[in-house]
C-alpha cells in the first residue's frame, strides 16, 4: 500500500509540475456553448467501426435551459499532439477538449484541476517548510539550552496547540485585507499556516535533542573546540531529520485541507485564480449542481485521493513515531 501511495502522490506532484503542458486549454478560457459540459471522450474508432487517430466528437447543446448535450457524432475532430507547448489539444483550437467536463461559465475543469493542484499543493509544501524550518530551530534551541529557554519556548508551544488550528488560521486571516493580490496571498496563507504548524515539529526535535546532547558523539565534538551552534547544526538536528520528513508527511494533508478551506467560504484564493478549495465554491449550496453535474466535483476526489495517499506512505507507525516525538527507524 505504501507503493501505491507514493504512485499516487508521484503521479499528483507531477501533474502539478507540468500542468502548463498537460491542460488543454488555458485554465482561464471560457467557452460560451460549453457552460456545465459533461466529459468528452477520446476515441480512436469511429461510427462506421473504422479506426482512425485518437479524435472528438463535438458536443451539441439541445437544451440551454437543462444544459443538456449530446454528442455530435457526425464531425470528428482529430487532436493535435506536443503543438503550442501543450501535450495534446483538438485540431482548430474551435472546440475544446473537455476530459473532465466544464464548469458554469465554460471553463475547462481538467485544466483547472492541474492548476489548481499546483497552488493547494505549493501552498501546502510552502507552509509545511515554514512549520518546519521554525519549529526545527526553536525545538533544537530549547532541547540543546534547557532551563527557562526550554520551558518557555515549549510553554508557547502549548500555547498554540491547544489553540484550534483551522480557527486561528481563519481569524487571522479575516482580520487581513480582503483582497490580495495572487502572489502576496500565497506567501500569506503559506506564513499563516507556518505559524499555527511549528509546535508539532518543536515539540519531537526538542525530545530528540534533549536525548542527544548527552551522547559521546556530541561531547566529543565539544571537547574537540566545536561551538554551541556548530554542535546543534551540525551534529544534533541531523539526528531529527527522520522525525522531520513524517512530521511534514502529516502536516501536508492538513495544509491542502486548510487551504481548501480558506478558499471555499472566501478567505483564500478567489476567481478566477483556480485551487482545489476555488473550484469547490461553485457546488457550495446547490444539491442540484451536485447531482446533475457531478464532474465539479472533481477538486474535492484529489483532495481526497491525495491526502489518503498520503496515509498510506506514512503508516500508523510513522504516524505514531511523529506525535510522540520518537525516532522513526529510518
Amino acid at each position: 500500500m505504501r507503493r501505491l501511495g507514493g504512485a499516487v502522490i508521484g503521479l499528483v506532484a507531477l501533474a502539478a509540475v507540468a500542468a502548463p503542458v498537460l491542460a488543454p486549454q488555458a485554465p482561464s478560457a471560457q467557452f460560451a456553448d460549453y457552460t456545465n459540459a459533461p466529459p468528452m471522450r477520446i476515441r480512436i474508432v469511429g461510427p462506421d467501426g473504422r479506426w482512425h487517430a485518437p479524435f472528438i466528437h463535438p458536443l451539441r447543446l439541445v437544451d440551454r435551459l437543462e444544459r443538456h448535450y449530446v454528442v455530435d457524432r457526425a464531425q470528428r475532430i482529430p487532436l493535435e499532439w506536443f503543438r503550442g507547448g501543450r501535450l495534446v489539444r483538438p485540431a482548430g483550437g474551435e472546440v475544446p477538449l473537455l476530459l473532465l467536463g466544464a464548469d458554469s461559465v465554460g471553463r475547462d475543469v481538467f485544466s483547472r484541476l492541474l492548476h489548481g493542484a499546483r497552488l493547494s499543493l505549493g501552498v501546502a509544501i510552502a507552509g509545511a517548510l515554514g512549520a518546519l524550518l521554525i519549529g526545527a530551530i526553536l525545538g533544537g534551541l530549547a532541547g540543546y539550552a534547557g532551563g527557562i529557554a526550554d520551558e518557555s519556548l515549549m510553554r508557547a508551544a502549548d500555547f498554540v496547540l491547544v489553540l484550534p488550528a483551522v480557527y486561528v488560521v481563519l481569524a487571522l486571516r479575516a482580520v487581513l485585507p480582503l483582497v490580495i493580490e495572487p502572489h502576496d496571498l500565497f506567501w500569506l496563507v503559506s506564513g499563516l499556516l507556518a505559524l499555527v504548524g511549528w509546535p508539532y515539529a518543536a515539540r519531537g526535535v526538542r525530545a530528540i535533542v534533549a536525548v542527544e546532547r548527552h551522547r559521546e558523539y556530541a561531547a566529543a565534538a565539544r571537547s574537540l573546540g566545536a561551538s554551541h551552534l556548530r554542535v546543534l547544526l551540525r551534529h544534533l538536528l541531523p539526528a531529527a531529520g527522520g522525525f522531520l520528513v513524517v512530521q511534514a508527511t502529516l502536516l501536508l494533508p492538513s495544509f491542502i485541507l486548510a487551504e481548501a478551506t480558506l478558499s471555499f467560504i472566501g478567505l483564500g484564493f478567489g476567481e478566477p485564480t483556480p485551487s482545489w478549495g476555488t473550484m469547490l465554491q461553485e457546488v457550495s449550496g446547490s444539491l442540484g449542481l451536485v447531482t446533475g453535474f457531478p464532474w465539479l466535483l472533481s477538486p474535492a476526489v484529489a483532495i481526497a485521493v491525495f491526502v489518503l495517499s498520503v496515509h498510506l506512505v506514512i503508516g500508523p507507525r510513522d504516524s505514531a513515531a511523529a506525535l510522540t516525538g520518537l525516532p522513526t527507524g529510518r
